[in-house]
């Protein structure tokens, strides 16, 4: 996967253009307008407010604008299921236009050639405009509207509570049309952790939104690893790495595991041992009968210091 973290100021849009790969976003500041028009003509436009999601398949067309909600405008994270993924997959109206001679573009749109002189030479890219008003509709498209929404209120999504923090997760489960991103928010207390676990078919690129977290992962043949992060840090962790995830501030530690996938997996390390047979657990570990019937056998995903889930 690739990232992109983007700023756009009241106002200013992210010009119309398309990609050949999908498009995930996770809106971190402000609030966005997009809009897009899938392959059989059928539009769309939503404001994503802090906190939600976006999604476009590829090559669907598509625009982000900042809405006026916001003096600062709007930050968001983008993500691109293709860790190759630059600006040159990104194909944009105006580059186009601009390399197409007028007299092509007028035929195509049955127009009078001298209306098209004042479009721009080069592509836009990034520039200032007028914000989108409240509720703002597209024009009615004779195929209807797109049936699956582009855009998912994450915001309002319950978490699950467990002892030691939340988790709350947008798949294709939930948000249908995010067909090749999963994703798992997740907030840990002071002195409490993201169990022991792993990730049996994508890797993991993290994004951390608040506090500091210390991750610890083991790739097999005795080799771990331990990183520090603090906000505004990404993390990657290879399929399969077992790792855990510490809380070493003195603030609520906030951070998004994103995968290239359908839906989100995991495998807690605690879960697995209480649902394997105790006699088999004692001859691996030399743990006590007592000690293994505490194992938890739901998962406890964040664990506070006795590593219980008030769940189960």
């Amino acid at each position: 996967m690739a990232g992109v973290n983007m700023r756009l100021e009241a106002g200013a849009i992210r010009e119309l253009h398309w990609h050949q790969t999908a498009e995930w976003a996770y809106v971190l500041s402000g609030s966005t307008q997009i809009t897009a028009v899938d392959q059989l003509g059928r539009n769309y436009v939503a404001t994503v407010n802090q906190g939600d999601l976006w999604y476009f398949p590829p090559g669907i067309p598509h625009s982000l604008q900042a809405t006026n909600d916001s003096a600062q405008g709007t930050e968001f994270l983008l993500i691109f299921p293709d860790g190759n993924f630059n600006d040159d997959d990104t194909l944009l109206l105006t580059d186009w236009l601009a390399h197409t001679p007028k007299e092509v573009i007028a035929k195509n749109f049955q127009d009078d050639i001298s209306d098209w002189d004042k479009i721009p030479g080069e592509q836009l890219y990034i520039f200032p405009g007028v914000p989108p008003p409240d509720n703002q509709q597209p024009p009615q498209s004779p195929a209807g509207e797109i049936p699956e929404p582009f855009s998912f209120p994450f915001s309002k999504v319950q978490p699950t509570q467990y002892t030691g923090g939340t988790v709350k997760i947008a798949d294709s489960t939930t948000f249908n049309i995010s067909k090749e991103i999963a994703v798992a928010e997740v907030t840990v207390e002071p002195g409490a952790m993201r169990e022991m676990h792993w990730h049996p078919r994508q890797d993991e690129w993290g994004f951390f939104l608040e506090g500091n977290a210390r991750v610890t992962l083991f790739a097999g043949t005795a080799i771990a690893q331990t990183f520090d992060y603090q906000p505004g840090d990404i993390s990657y962790i290879p399929t399969g790495y077992g790792h855990y995830v510490e809380n070493t501030g003195n603030t609520t530690l906030r951070f998004l595991e994103i995968f290239n996938s359908d839906v989100f997996q995991d495998v807690s390390l605690a879960q697995w041992l209480a649902l394997t047979p105790p006699a088999l657990v004692k001859q691996h570990l030399q743990l006590s009968d007592s000690t293994i019937a505490k194992f938890n056998r739901s998962k406890g995903v964040v664990v506070g210091g006795l590593g219980v889930n008030t769940s189960s």
